[in-house]
């Protein structure tokens, strides 16, 4: 066999493997992840690309945790909570998340209708945002599970544009390479609420519950039983690994191009996505211009389903409803329903006075109170043996959780400190 076709096979193979992981790491880079990654870049240049390794060790742990819940309960992060825990710690988890996560669709609906209206000026960004709810409700409740998973999975490619962006425009590769391995920490307080930010975007409590979840769908959807072996967890692995890679990368990339076209260029607030899509484009060009904006509405095509999903789950699982993306409308009516109100709701904030950007910031706020108590949850359950088995937590896990514990936490005093000195 000619070595081009081995190595074809084996990137098929990966391919395959490759599922809710993949999905999940890629739908953390959503419009609103993007505005903040560009406001970090434009801010402070290239001081912040060390964050994206960093958070990557600690993303990766705390999801492969969640997956493997999934995987060895075959229930989802909120039935294990509701199996196992008090329903105070679900109902408060339900409480801060239902809000937290409308804030967030209704940002990257903004951000993907602003981002519309910068490519055919001509067509109101409302009509855009307006349409990209429709469209996403309409694939979301009519297409079977399959083709949406596969859709999902082909979306993921959007975000290799942010990978070309960089390449646009020259670069001083020796500032690359210090802002990536030296990290450089200003104890201000604008620097400390952009660490915040990436912080809570990069580690948010949506996607515990999505993970776990998808990995259940996932195996069902394979047609398996699902009896836990090596070979399941060595692939679960693998595919949330690459998926919190490429997320990484992908930031990494995104803090890249806005650190060094529009920090180099005094440009050092971007508020919103269309912003920095608007001040690459005299820039860095017409090609970064189109390959940023188009890649805006790749993700949020990408991520709103994650989000609305993630939070019908939580919902439906709480309060012990029909669930899942594999059913069909009159299978699980409460599940679609939900996930309708929750992308209604989102689109609604543009047309009641809040802000696209007053969104992220409430969103970050319950994102970062709820984080920390959710984190350590999922060390406890992965450390129970009653629950896990003979799959709790190794030593390595324990120490990237309990880092991630305790960075979460920093940040959500810092973040609650910030807001509190802010209002006084």
């Amino acid at each position: 066999m000619k070595l081009s076709n081995k190595l074809g096979i084996k990137l098929r193979r990966f391919w395959n493997i490759l599922g809710p992981g993949l999905i999940t790491g890629a739908s953390d880079d959503d419009p609103s992840g993007i505005a903040t990654y560009s406001q970090a870049g434009a801010a402070y240049g290239l001081s912040t690309l060390w964050t994206a390794i960093i958070t990557f060790p600690l993303m990766a742990a705390i999801q492969e945790m969640c997956a493997r819940i999934g995987i060895v309960t075959t229930q989802g992060l909120t039935g294990t909570l509701k199996s196992y825990y008090s329903k105070s710690v679900l109902y408060l988890m339900l409480l801060f998340s239902f809000p937290a996560i409308v804030m967030n669709i209704g940002a990257d609906i903004a951000g993907m209708g602003a981002v519309g209206n910068l490519l055919f000026p001509n067509i109101n960004a409302s009509y855009f945002s307006v349409a990209f709810t429709v469209l996403l409700l309409i694939l979301i409740v009519f297409l079977p599970y399959q083709k949406i998973f596969s859709i999902l999975k082909y979306l993921c490619v959007a975000l290799l544009v942010y990978l070309i962006v960089p390449f646009l425009y020259k670069q001083d590769w020796l500032a690359v390479i210090k802002g990536t391995f030296i990290p450089s920490i200003k104890f201000d307080k604008n620097f400390i609420s952009i660490l915040v930010g990436i912080l809570g975007t990069t580690i948010s409590p949506y996607l515990f519950f999505w993970q776990a979840t998808m990995e259940v769908e996932h195996i069902k959807q394979m047609k398996k039983e699902i009896v836990v072996n090596k070979k399941i967890m060595r692939d679960m692995k693998q595919d949330v690994d690459f998926g919190m890679l490429f997320s990484n990368i992908v930031m990494f990339f995104l803090i890249l191009t806005t650190g060094t076209v529009l920090f180099n260029s005094g440009i050092h607030q971007i508020d919103t996505v269309e912003q920095a899509a608007i001040a690459l484009k005299p820039l860095a060009g017409n090609a970064a211009y189109l390959l940023f904006a188009l890649g805006v509405i790749g993700t949020g095509l990408l991520a709103i389903p994650v989000l609305s999903g993630s939070l019908s789950y939580i919902v439906t699982e709480t309060f012990g409803w029909e669930q899942g993306l594999d059913k069909k409308f009159h299978e699980a009516k409460a599940f679609y329903i939900v996930i309708a109100i929750s992308l209604v709701l989102g689109l609604s904030l543009n047309y009641i006075g809040i802000s696209p950007i007053k969104a992220l910031i409430y969103s970050a706020i319950l994102y970062g109170l709820t984080a920390p108590v959710l984190i350590a949850v999922i060390l406890h359950i992965a450390n129970n043996k009653k629950i896990m088995g003979q799959y709790t937590n190794g030593k390595m896990s324990n120490c990237l959780g309990f880092a991630a514990l305790i960075l979460m936490s920093a940040a959500a005093i810092v973040l609650v400190y910030l807001q509190i000195k802010s209002i006084n």
